[in-house]
Parts: C-alpha cells; sequence; structure tokens
C-alpha cells in the first residue's frame, strides 16, 4: 500500500495568542512505498512527529490541509486505527503482563475474531522469534518499581503490538530514543526485515548510527515544517546537497552521514536560514518528487481492488465486539491484578482498618435501644455510610495513571471507551462485592445492629459503588492527579453538609434543599436508619420519634437504596462521556 502526501498544512492556534494561527507544516509532500523503509529526520522542532502524527491519523487538535491517500484513497479513521501500526517514541505497555501475554492479549483484541485461538498463539510465537524475544517470553514487561525486561526488549515489544495484525502500514516515533547503538541497531533490523512483507514502513529518526542509518530506502529531511530533501537515501542524498550548495560542509570520511545532515539543517536552522527548503522547493528534485506522486495517485485510484477500497471505507475502529473484549481483559489484566499485592493492598488496608475501628468502638451499641444511646447508633450508622464513599480514594489513579496505555490501545482500535469502562467496574465492583461480605458481617453482628442485615450489607455496597464510580467520573474528566485529587476530597466533604445528620433535613436552608436531594449519603444513610428503626416506637427530643425526627418517618429504605443506586448510573454516564469526547493528551 503506497501512502501519498501532496501540499500537506497543519495549523494550530497559538498558545501565546489565542485569536492567531501558525503553521507547524508548510506544504510537505512526498510517498513512501510497500516494501521500503523511509526515514523523516531534521532538527528537533521541524516537524517529524506532527507529521507522522496525520499521516497516521493520530492529531486531535489543529487544522489539517492537503491529501494524505493510501493507494490513492483517502483513508477513514477507523481504517487507521484497525490496519495500520504505530509505534509511539515512549513505551506504553502494561506492567503486569509478560511479554508473551501482552502480544497475546493485544492479538486476540484486534485479530479478526473468526481467527481461532491457535493461529493467534502461533501468530505469537512467530513474532517472538522475528523480534528475538524468546528468551524473555516469560518475563514481566515491570515499571520503575519493579525491574522487568530491558529497553531494547521493550522497544520491540512495542514493535510486536503494531505487528499482531499484520499492518498495511508501519509507523515508528523515534524507534531508537533511550537505545545504545548496539540495540538501536538490532531493533531496527528487525524492523528492516518486515519490508520482506510488503509492508509500507516510515520512521521519525533523530539521529541513528551510522550501519542502523544505511537501513532505510529513502529519507525525508525537514526545516521548520518544510521539506529540505525528499528522495533516495545515502549517496543521492549526498550529491543532492553538493550539487545545489557550493559552501556546504563537506562529510568527513569517517562521519555519520544522518549526524552530517542534521549537523547542516540544524546549523541553518539556528541561524535563521532556509536556504535548504527555499532550494528544494524551486529544485528538479521537487518537480520530480511531485510528478511521481500524482502519478501514484492516480494509479493506485484505478488499479485499488474491492478488498482495499472496503477497507479503507470502514467506520468501525475495532473487529472486537464488547463481550470478547470484555472477556479478554478480564483474562489478562483483572487475573494479573488480583494476583498482585500491591493492587490488593491499596483496596483492602483502609477498609479492614476502618471495619476493624467501627466494629471495636461501637461494639454492642445496636443493642442499647434508649433515647441516650440514639446518637450512637445514628453516628455509627453515619459513618458506616461515609467509610466506603471516602474509600474511593485507591480506584482514582486506575484511570489517570493508565491514560497513557489507554490513548495508545484505543488509537490501536483494541475496544471502545464503553468496554474500557465496563471492564474497569466489573473488575472493582467483584472485588467489591466480596469485600461488603467480608466486612458487613462482624460490624452488624459485634455491634448489634437490628433490622435486615441484608440492608445493612447493601448500604455498604451501594455507598462503595457510588464512590468507585465517582472516583472514575472524576479521573476521566481531570487532566492530572492534582486536580483529580482535590475534586476527590472537596465534593465527598461537601455531601456531609446535606447528609442529614450533621443538619437535620428540616433544618438544611431552602436554597440547599437541592443539594441533599442529590446527595448519594443522605439516601445511603436513610436507609440505614430507616433499616434500624422501621417499627420501633422510641422517643427522642421532646417525645418525636426517630424516624421522624429525621425526616425518614414513611419513606422506604428500598427506595433510598434505589435513589443511591442511580447515583451510581449517572457517575459512570459521566465517565464514559469523559473517556469517549475529553482528549487530554493533545497531539
Amino acid at each position: 500500500m503506497h501512502v501519498t502526501f501532496q501540499d500537506v498544512y497543519y495549523i494550530v492556534k497559538n498558545q501565546a495568542n489565542k485569536r492567531e494561527k501558525i503553521s507547524i507544516l508548510h506544504g510537505v509532500s512526498g510517498y513512501f512505498n510497500p516494501g521500503e523503509m523511509a526515514a523523516v529526520m531534521g532538527p528537533s522542532g521541524s516537524g517529524k512527529s506532527t507529521l507522522l502524527d496525520l499521516l497516521a491519523g493520530r492529531k486531535t487538535v489543529g487544522e489539517q490541509k492537503g491529501d494524505i491517500l493510501f493507494s490513492g484513497v483517502q483513508p477513514t479513521r477507523a481504517f487507521l486505527r484497525r490496519y495500520t501500526g504505530y509505534v509511539e517514541q515512549f513505551d506504553t505497555l502494561l506492567p503486569e503482563l509478560t511479554v508473551r501475554e501482552m502480544l497475546l492479549y493485544t492479538a486476540e483484541l484486534k485479530c479478526e475474531m473468526s481467527e481461532p485461538l491457535s493461529k493467534k498463539r502461533a501468530r505469537v510465537d512467530q513474532l517472538l522469534e522475528v523480534l528475538a524475544l524468546q528468551g524473555c517470553a516469560g518475563t514481566l514487561i515491570g515499571d520503575t518499581l519493579a525491574r522487568g525486561i530491558s529497553g531494547g526488549q521493550a522497544k520491540r515489544t512495542n514493535i510486536g503490538i503494531a505487528l499482531i495484525t499484520h499492518p498495511r502500514v508501519l509507523f515508528l516515533d523515534e524507534p531508537t530514543s533511550g537505545l545504545d547503538s548496539y540495540t538501536a541497531h538490532e531493533v531496527m533490523s528487525v524492523v528492516r526485515g518486515l519490508c520482506k512483507r510488503g509492508i509500507t514502513i516510515c520512521a521519525t529518526i533523530h539521529c541513528p548510527p551510522p550501519h542502523t542509518f544505511t537501513l532505510f530506502d529513502r529519507s525525508l529531511i525537514m526545516q521548520r515544517g518544510r521539506t529540505a530533501y525528499f528522495g533516495l537515501n545515502g549517496q543521492p542524498a549526498i550529491d543532492y546537497f553538493y550539487n545545489h550548495f557550493d559552501k556546504i560542509r563537506k562529510k568527513g570520511e569517517n562521519e555519520n552521514l544522518a549526524e552530517w545532515i542534521v549537523d547542516i539543517t540544524t546549523d541553518a536552522d539556528r541561524q535563521g536560514s532556509d536556504k535548504f527548503t527555499a532550494t528544494y522547493r524551486d529544485s528538479q528534485q521537487k518537480r520530480q518528487t511531485d510528478v511521481e506522486v500524482a502519478a501514484l495517485v492516480e494509479a493506485e485510484g484505478n488499479k485499488a481492488s474491492k478488498a482495499t477500497l472496503k477497507a479503507l471505507a470502514t467506520r468501525s475502529g475495532t473487529g472486537t465486539p464488547m463481550w470478547l473484549g470484555l472477556w479478554v481483559m478480564l483474562k489478562y489484566r483483572t487475573a494479573n491484578n488480583y494476583r498482585s499485592w500491591l493492587y490488593l493492598f491499596g483496596r483492602l488496608f483502609d477498609k479492614t482498618c476502618f471495619t476493624f475501628l467501627t466494629a471495636t468502638f461501637y461494639l454492642w451499641v445496636g443493642a442499647n435501644n434508649t433515647a441516650e444511646n440514639e446518637p450512637n447508633i445514628a453516628g455509627l450508622l453515619f459513618m458506616w455510610v461515609i467509610l466506603p464513599a471516602y474509600g474511593a480514594g485507591p480506584y482514582l489513579p486506575a484511570i489517570v495513571m493508565e491514560r497513557p496505555v489507554y490513548v495508545r490501545e484505543m488509537s490501536d482500535g483494541l475496544y471502545s471507551p464503553l468496554t474500557y469502562l465496563m471492564y474497569k467496574m466489573i473488575e472493582e465492583l467483584f472485588m467489591a462485592f466480596l469485600m461488603s461480605i467480608a466486612f458487613s458481617l462482624p460490624v452488624y453482628y459485634l455491634c448489634k445492629l437490628q433490622g435486615s442485615f441484608f440492608i445493612v450489607w447493601l448500604v455498604w455496597l451501594v455507598s462503595l459503588a457510588d464512590g468507585i464510580a465517582f472516583a472514575y467520573a472524576t479521573a476521566a474528566v481531570s487532566p492530572n492527579m492534582d486536580i483529580a485529587n482535590a475534586v476527590l476530597l472537596t465534593y465527598p466533604t461537601a455531601l456531609l453538609f446535606a447528609a442529614g445528620f450533621l443538619l437535620r433535613w428540616v433544618d438544611i436552608p431552602k436554597y440547599w434543599i437541592w443539594f441533599g436531594y442529590i446527595n448519594w449519603l443522605w439516601y445511603g444513610w436513610g436507609a440505614a436508619m430507616i433499616n434500624q428503626y422501621k417499627g420501633s416506637d422510641l422517643k427522642i427530643y421532646n417525645n418525636v420519634g426517630v424516624l421522624e425526627y429525621y425526616s425518614l418517618n414513611g419513606l422506604s429504605e428500598w427506595a433510598f437504596l434505589a435513589y443511591s443506586a442511580l447515583t451510581f448510573v449517572f457517575f459512570f454516564f459521566v465517565a464514559y462521556l469523559a473517556l469517549l469526547f475529553v482528549k487530554h493528551q493533545k497531539r
């Protein structure tokens, strides 16, 4: 599949002056051939990654002009997600998986559902061999806290993820960054071998080692968003610069070609000179490139097969149905999380401590059904509701910290935002269900609570579920952990004012009464109080019944639980919309 681009401009708002627009790319043209590996080079800030993101359809802001065609046809964003591969500059892997699991997880999510699992396993084994990853196939990827595979192995694993579905086109953003000379050549040699399959390969690369740069067939040299050279790599590039610039610094006999090109273009860039881009704009090389691009567009557009045209027009960014996506994510990610003591500790420690404190501070308190003891029981039930709500803190990083992986997997077409959110909720709610039983039993029986154990258990479970949904909505909306933490602490604390215990419902100012109606703590505590005192003739303060005193007389605990459950639905919907529309990582 040929990739052609003609007169590509990219325009964004000036961050210093929002009313002003600036152009990042200026009429860049060229093409990449199947079975070839092309390098996009230039000084820092020359527009290399910008062009790559435009070609791969990964830009989320800005205005694009010009034509970017695959096989002479403009592809849909869904085609780029499903049928192209993109290797990020920085590793975005799941640290809890092994290398083999990471590749198989991607294969099960991205490959056609009709393809047998045995074939997917065979494909992974083949990639492990091609990428020289057999030796670390069973090693955890790891992270900064738990040492795993090396940087070169992580880079090759990222390439494997991009290759798992045999993409038509492979884009790589600085694939050698952070690697030593030997590892960089090793990685790019593997990528070069993929050309035999007919894959079109394009990589941005800053300054590769000499033997690595010779692997590229074609190079696009950029400066300040313009083309300084497009053509064959190696000696043709040297000849072009020598023939067009008399006073250019000559390449040293032992000097790396890539370093020489970057040096002369960077030097011109720092001097504010546009001699390279201006000369190329009026050169025969540029005219020849334009002719070749036009010829490719015409030829490819006329001969594209029906299957190719159908793929290029696809509207579905992922071929994986929701149920399969959920199963695969639970099988790999949840299974590994449940075996991680760090994951379990973050969710169990605070709740275990609070359950112990509740059960011991309020030991047998429910057995004393007197007016003097009523504030103690009401306080116990209030703590029973707010503690799981505040216990939502450990769930906050789940989306914020995973955002780079989520963005990459979404861009790769592995799943939809709804599938991802459903997976996270199932993973958390299943554990919450088990915790709710384990923590409700000792509190109910040791504190001698009255009424139905089932209601006491549901109040804790629904309150925790509301807290989890709120944490996810906060994380999805917030751009970083600082803002997310501030919101997570502020909102539940604000709910305490209208929860019916610190200030009775009848005493809440009329202009704040609406806050009580949307307060899941009020509904949870109200359900627990109704369950505790329903049918009781206990009188408190001025001979008023307990439920009447708290404005709960004649109300249903089941209705309150239902209202509290609606809070979960609301925050789930907010989290989904945020995942769908809010783009924190702007490219």
